[in-house]
């Protein structure tokens, strides 16, 4: 790691999870145009996130981290990026207010087209073709045509990744994100399903908080933030041929920055400390994250740690721990613990979705809600034993009323999957089992902060 670092010394280094382009020539052309389109993000947006998640790192903050398992062009529309930022809205607002704690909310949104693979090849019915990797690679189709790598996929990602952006910072600072929307935040289907009440019970409390605000002068009118809010974007950054032509200088300090989203993170398959992924990653300013599952050892973290922020920077790195609800307590205390020893600042967010899935008896990948629950109880359990805090959580979710995965209010079986399961990649939750998770993870922020609630009021009081 004592190399010059350039945005394309990664080329020089092993690489995992990389499709086979066959036409050298339309890579490296798709490749120039991307490197002079504008950016799809700015380093300043980039350097107020990093700030914000230093507040989470020291426990003064929570992150929600979430979105689809894997963007897809067919399904790109404003209906489904509107109901996404609703369910968001919603989720920030349950986490907010019922667990008094400020939330940082990034979404798995504009750039998450790209999906590592367990195997490089699928066999159906004796046909053996390439997987498929998501959108910007090649295409969902079983046929030889479909699942050819084309580089050209890429342009359509950066021009669907664009709109997405417009149509999201327009609801985050047109007025959209008012909290006196609370109430109309609620999508239909939730209305009518177990959690409903609970909702609408918070956001009658919400209405009061504000209506006894506007009593004391202060409002939306006045006060921009009760009428925007902050929303950033996030993917893996699998195919680095893309990142490294969205990689510019920031004329303000000289330092490189990934401008194709404001955080980007490493995957649990991709992590390999020579290899090209870190390479590339080791060199960029933005906020990174790390996926951490089962087959990582303590002393390969704290390595890992060291090449990517050798600074010990607040809000650089999130480790995004993906282990299942029957391997977290074997393999989370060993990485807390080596990361205190070498006193590094780190954001520890769990991902509950990833270690949890599971083939249903009808055939469908799918995860249940009650492992999904059980992961993030643990999750913020053994932080509680540790000392250290549970700083926020990563999901695969949808505003679409899909059946994906089992169980929840609603309780969804594996006879109910074929109803609504139309995810291209992994299971998502829907917005009523995201619903569910987030006033679970409210009352554990509750009980996390409340001591620390009452030693600030002795403090004061004295």
């Amino acid at each position: 790691m004592s190399e010059r670092w350039t945005p394309s010394s990664w080329r020089s280094k092993p690489i995992q999870q990389v499709p086979l382009f066959t036409d050298a020539a339309a890579l490296a052309s798709v490749e120039d145009q991307l490197a002079s389109f504008p950016p799809l993000v700015f380093a300043g947006e980039a350097r107020k996130l990093k700030r914000a998640l230093g507040k989470v790192a020291v426990g003064e903050a929570f992150l929600l981290q979430g979105g689809d398992c894997a963007e897809s062009f067919a399904e790109h529309s404003a209906d489904n990026i509107r109901d996404f930022f609703r369910l968001f809205l919603q989720m920030a607002v349950v986490l907010t207010f019922a667990g008094s704690s400020p939330v940082v909310k990034v979404g798995r949104v504009a750039g998450q087209f790209a999906k590592p693979r367990s195997a490089p090849n699928e066999t159906v019915d004796g046909v053996e073709l390439p997987s498929y990797r998501g959108d910007i690679i090649n295409g969902i189709d079983f046929t030889p045509e479909s699942r050819e790598p084309d580089p050209r996929r890429q342009l359509m990602a950066y021009r669907q990744s664009a709109a997405t952006l417009n149509l999201l910072r327009a609801f985050a600072s047109g007025g959209y994100a008012n909290l006196d929307n609370a109430h109309r935040w609620m999508l239909g289907f939730v209305k009518d399903s177990p959690q409903s009440g609970r909702y609408q019970e918070l956001a009658d409390r919400i209405t009061e908080a504000l209506d006894f605000m506007r009593a004391c002068g202060i409002d939306p009118e006045s006060h921009p933030e009760m009428r925007t809010t902050d929303f950033y974007t996030s993917h893996e950054a699998l195919l680095l041929g893309y990142e490294q032509a969205m990689t510019r200088v920031d004329s303000t300090s000289g330092d490189w920055y990934a401008t194709s989203g404001h955080m980007i993170w490493i995957g649990d398959r991709t992590r390999q400390l020579d290899h090209a992924h870190v390479e590339y990653f080791r060199g960029i300013k933005n906020p990174i994250g790390l996926k951490c599952g089962p087959s990582l050892k303590p002393e390969e973290l704290v390595k890992l740690v060291a090449a990517l922020n050798p600074d010990n920077e607040a809000g650089r790195l999130t480790l995004i721990c993906r282990f299942g609800a029957d391997k977290v307590a074997d393999h989370l205390p060993g990485l807390i613990q080596a990361i205190k020893a070498e006193g590094q600042t780190v954001v520890w967010s769990c991902d509950p979705m990833h270690g949890n899935t599971v083939k249903a008896g009808s055939g469908y990948k799918t995860r249940p809600v009650d492992l999904i629950l059980s992961e993030v109880k643990q999750f913020f359990g053994i932080h509680k034993s540790e000392g250290t805090y549970a700083g926020g959580v990563h999901l695969e979710m949808t505003g679409k009323n899909v059946t994906e995965c089992t169980g929840g209010a609603r309780a969804i079986t594996d006879a109910d999957l074929h109803d609504r399961y139309h995810t291209h990649c992994d299971p998502r939750l829907n917005a009523e089992q995201a619903i569910e998770l987030s006033f679970m993870v409210a009352e554990l922020l509750k009980q996390e902060r409340s001591p620390k609630l009452r030693e600030r009021q002795v403090d004061a009081a004295e």
